[in-house]
C-alpha cells in the first residue's frame, strides 16, 4: 500500500506540473470553456478506465472497450429513435447487453481457459461487426427520439457546475474505492492478480473473482457507452469508440496498475485518466499535429511500464537486502 501511495502522489505531482506547463504555454488552458470540456472528457473516459483497471489488477486485459461502446451506442440510438422505447427500458437493455458481454469474456477466460488478449480481441472484432451490421453501416442519432430530456440531462447536463459524466465518475470511483480497498472482495482481486494458484489454494474462488471483474468492466463500459453517445450526439458504427481500449489501458497503467496484475488503485486510475486527457489537451493547445496524439499515448504507456519495472526491481533488491 505504501508503494501504491507513492505512485499516486508521484503521478498527481506530474499532473499538477503538466497543468502548470500547459497553462504557461497557452493561458487558454485555464479558461472556463476548456476546463469544463477537460473535466467532461475525464468523466467520459474515466468510467470505462475504472473497469479496465479492475481487469488489469486480476492479471487480464480488455481490448473490446471501443467496439462495445459502438455496439451499445448504436443499440441505444435505435431503441430510442427507431423502436421508440422509453428511455429507462432502453438504458436497461444497453446495460444488460454490456453486463452479459462482460460475463461472456469472464466465462471464456475462466472456464475455457482462453487468454484474455484473444478473448477480448475477438470481442473487439465481433462487436464492431455486429454494430455495423444492425445499423447497416449508417450513422445513428437521437433526432427522432422523444421523451429523452431526462436521460440527456443525466448524461450530458451539469450538477453544481460540474459536467454530469464527471459527477458520475466521482460517484463510481468512491464506490469502487470501497470495493477494491475496503472489502474482502477487493483483497481477493489483488490476491488473484498476484498469484492465482496461491489464491486458489487459499480457498478463494478465483474463477468467480476473475469473471466478476470482467462483468463489472462490461457494466462500466455500458455506462460509458451511454454517456459518450450523448456527448457525440450520434453514433457512427464504423469508427465510434475507436482506440478507446488504449485510452483505458494507458490510464490504468499511468495510474499505477501493473500489467502483471495484483497492483493498482482507484485514485491512481482517476489521476491517470486526468493526466492522459491533459496530455492530449497540451498537444491540441500547442498546435501540434493531432495525429501525434497516439504517439504521445504510446510513449506514455511505455514510460509507465518502464517505471513499473523500475519500481519492481528496486523493491525486490530492497527485500533481498532486508532478508
Amino acid at each position: 500500500m505504501r508503494l501504491v501511495a507513492k505512485k499516486e502522489f508521484g503521478i498527481f505531482i506530474l499532473l499538477l506540473v503538466l497543468c502548470g506547463v500547459t497553462g504557461f504555454k497557452n493561458p487558454r488552458f485555464f479558461s472556463g470553456a476548456n476546463l469544463g470540456n477537460t473535466v467532461n472528457l475525464i468523466g467520459l473516459f474515466g468510467v470505462f478506465s475504472l473497469g479496465v483497471g479492475l481487469v488489469i489488477i486480476t492479471g487480464g486485459i480488455d481490448l473490446s472497450i471501443g467496439s462495445m461502446c459502438a455496439l451499445t451506442g448504436v443499440i441505444l440510438a435505435m431503441a430510442l429513435s427507431e423502436w421508440h422505447w422509453s428511455w429507462p427500458l432502453a438504458v436497461l437493455l444497453v446495460l444488460a447487453i454490456s453486463v452479459t458481454l462482460g460475463w461472456v469474456h469472464g466465462f471464456f477466460v475462466t472456464r475455457a481457459k482462453l487468454q484474455p488478449f484473444i478473448v477480448t480481441l475477438c470481442g473487439l472484432l465481433i462487436y464492431r461487426g455486429v454494430a455495423r451490421f444492425i445499423a447497416h453501416d449508417v450513422t445513428k442519432g437521437f433526432s427522432d427520439a422523444t421523451g429523452i430530456d431526462t436521460l440527456r440531462s443525466l448524461a450530458s447536463g451539469k450538477l453544481w457546475g460540474l459536467p454530469m459524466p464527471f459527477v458520475i465518475l466521482l460517484v463510481l470511483a468512491i464506490i469502487m474505492w470501497f470495493v477494491l480497498h475496503r472489502s474482502i472482495y477487493g483483497r481477493y482481486l489483488l490476491a488473484v492478480g498476484r498469484n492465482e494458484q496461491a489464491a486458489r489454494f487459499s480457498g478463494i474462488n478465483t474463477r468467480l473473482v476473475i469473471a466478476s471483474a470482467y462483468t463489472i468492466a462490461g457494466l462500466l463500459t455500458g455506462v460509458s457507452g451511454i454517456l459518450i453517445a450523448f456527448y457525440t450526439n450520434s453514433v457512427s458504427p464504423s469508427n465510434h469508440g475507436n482506440f478507446y481500449e488504449l485510452y483505458g489501458i494507458a490510464a490504468a497503467v499511468l495510474g499505477g496498475c501493473s500489467l502483471r496484475g495484483g497492483e493498482g488503485s482507484v485514485i491512481g486510475i482517476v489521476i491517470g485518466t486526468a493526466l492522459l486527457i491533459v496530455l492530449q489537451n497540451l498537444v491540441n493547445l500547442l498546435g501540434i499535429d493531432s495525429s501525434l496524439n497516439f504517439a504521445v499515448m504510446g510513449a506514455v504507456v511505455l514510460l509507465g511500464v518502464l517505471a513499473d519495472q523500475m519500481f519492481k526491481t528496486r523493491a525486490a533488491k530492497k527485500n533481498v537486502r532486508q532478508a
